[in-house]
């Protein structure tokens, strides 16, 4: 065993313990009616995970909103983090990443034209309050990353787990990424086992049913990125943006791939799966882009070599890149983002959609 993960073991280990402990004691508060959960007039699915990030979160959300916008009028609470306001914040087209987050920026851009409600706020019991006093007609709250905010009750908990990193085979922060121990779980209505590839075995979906060890009510779901067409981060009228078809590339082409998401590795193996020589600028989850990124991007970019150049980024570090006053002007026309929704396969005995109006039906009638 290598020196760095001996120390990792006597130092960190240790204090996963103690943190596995103190959320243990918090939840049993919860449980107990010490820590009180807060409940409202109106369904709230919680989508969420156990780890820290890259799970998938965000094209989850959006999964949900798309696929229920047309039934219900949705209102969405995120956090918003590492934005730089406080306390509530309602997304307008007037915001700016800054004041609602990369992630609610993206969302709201999204869905604004479909009249889905978007904020932020870091105390979800004062947000939710104060978008049903905005707009009492919102039908359904969707909360993103809020699995662990337990003051507000849901009436659904999606919770996500990637494929890669499975719950069972990590340990509690710091020592491994799980922010609770699997047994919270047993909270969840859905588990999603994300990013799964194309040709996941029936034998790998057996072992995660195994492993997880799921009640007979719970779902357990399996979904898989869908990358669609690139498409240009800034569209300047008067300097139109040639369409960038992957497909058409070749050994002499290349590929900056510019990624600032928790797990990158998926969209570099797409990426990958194409003749172009990739390149890979990285930088850590939600990364404020400074005037000396910039600078970096376009000196890499300068040295790159081949025919065709381009820049490809994800959809959440467009969001980022496009509101950056340093990006350098000279690379807007090379830069282009891959948008992902989320696939359900055949694994599934129906995708999440169903089994979510299935149970908001279900919710309704137990309520009369």
């Amino acid at each position: 065993m290598a020196k760095s993960k001996i120390l990792s073991l006597l130092l960190l280990y240790p204090i996963s313990k103690v943190y596995g402990w103190v959320m243990a004691i918090r939840n049993a508060m919860f449980e107990r009616g010490i820590l009180k959960q807060h409940s409202f007039s109106k369904p709230v699915i919680v989508v969420g995970n156990i780890s820290m990030g890259g799970a998938g979160k965000t094209p989850h959300t959006e999964y949900i909103v798309e696929h229920l916008r047309k039934d219900y009028h949705i209102g969405i609470l995120s956090r918003g983090y590492k934005r730089k306001t406080h306390g509530f914040v309602q997304a307008t087209p007037n915001s700016h990443v800054d004041d609602i987050g990369d992630e609610p920026y993206q969302i709201y851009h999204k869905f604004a034209d479909s009249g889905v409600m978007m904020a932020v706020c870091e105390n979800r019991v004062n947000g939710i309050g104060q978008m049903l006093e905005i707009d009492p007609q919102i039908d359904l709250l969707v909360l993103d990353d809020a699995f662990q905010h337990r003051y507000v009750k849901p009436t659904i908990s999606v919770v996500l787990m990637e494929y890669n990193r499975p719950a069972y085979q990590d340990y509690m922060l710091p020592y491994g990424r799980l922010r609770e121990p699997m047994s919270a779980l047993n909270r969840a209505d859905v588990v999603v086992v994300t990013k799964c590839p194309e040709d996941m075995k029936p034998m790998e979906c057996r072992i995660f049913k195994e492993r997880l060890n799921l009640f007979p009510y719970q779902k357990l779901l399996f979904s898989s990125y869908v990358y669609e067409n690139p498409r240009p981060v800034f569209n300047d009228a008067k300097a139109p943006i040639e369409d960038l078809d992957l497909s058409r590339l070749t050994p002499s082409d290349s590929l900056l791939a510019v990624t600032g998401v928790a797990n990158p590795r998926p969209f570099i193996r797409f990426l990958r799966r194409y003749r172009a020589k990739v390149k890979i600028k990285r930088y850590a989850d939600h990364h404020h882009f400074t005037h000396a990124d910039m600078d970096s991007i376009l000196e890499k970019f300068n040295l790159m070599k081949g025919e065709r150049k381009y820049i490809v980024t994800t959809e959440k570090d467009a969001v980022r890149l496009m509101n950056n006053p340093y990006f350098p002007h000279q690379l807007r026309k090379h830069i282009f983002y891959i948008p992902i929704k989320v696939g359900f396969n055949s694994f599934n005995d129906q995708p999440l959609d169903s089994v979510l109006k299935q149970l908001l039906r279900t919710n309704r009638a137990l309520a009369k």
